[in-house]
């Protein structure tokens, strides 16, 4: 229990340090509602772990309630973790989360049900978030994929597949936010487009662009 009471604290620490609305530890702890979730769910885990898993059900339904976040208590979450604002965040059951990890309200780390090749179910239904990773409100990560390591996931971001380290991914489905570069080939792809923009915009007009090249052309 005394480790727990550790990453207890650097949770705290993590709100302060996020949270321009929390200046202190002790109103982190006093009005921080994602982190009373946390600490619920750092009890519950630890009932979880013991074998109690009515009873860790039972407080975290209460927890649920109280807080509007659930979090399943047999979910793995590491170091500094942070809930902003936090109503309607839903982590379930086989849900791995790193350390520095960053959710804002509305995200979910949902289930699918998966098979393997011989047709027998799997029991990893949740996603694994590693190190570094900010999730925009209301943002959905579903299924048994892996979201890598210092990742930023846009705001109502539906995602669905594997995303390797260091990208910035939106949209619904969700994908990679482009990165400007001279090629001949990018620019055929994508049109002109800034630093961070999205693809499919540039697709768009990149085709708007050929359109009215090729009425003109007609003229």
């Amino acid at each position: 229990m005394k480790s727990n009471f550790k990453i207890i604290l650097s949770d705290a620490k993590a709100v302060v340090a996020r949270d321009p609305a929390t200046p202190s530890i002790t109103q982190a702890f006093l009005f921080s509602s994602g982190l009373h979730a946390i600490i619920g769910y750092r009890f519950c885990h630890w009932l979880w772990q013991k074998k109690w898993h009515i009873c860790a059900r039972i407080i975290s339904q209460f927890i649920r309630f109280l807080t509007g976040i659930e979090i399943h208590p047999a979910a793995k979450i590491g170091h500094n973790f942070f809930i902003d604002h936090g109503m309607g965040v839903v982590i379930g059951e086989t849900s791995i989360i790193g350390n520095n990890v960053t959710l804002y309200h509305g995200v979910t780390l949902g289930g699918t049900t998966v098979f393997d090749k011989s047709g027998k179910q799997l029991n990893k239904r949740h996603p694994t978030l590693k190190n570094n990773i900010i999730v925009g409100a209301g943002a959905k990560i579903l299924g048994p994929i892996t979201i890598g390591n210092n990742v930023k996931i846009g705001a109502n971001a539906v995602v669905l597949h594997d995303v390797s380290d260091n990208r910035t991914i939106v949209g619904v489905p969700a994908h990679i936010v482009n990165k400007t570069t001279s090629s001949p080939e990018s620019f055929m792809a994508y049109g002109s487009c800034a630093r961070d923009s999205d693809p499919i915009e540039c697709r768009l007009n990149a085709i708007e662009q050929e359109v009215l090249r090729l009425k003109n052309k007609i003229k």
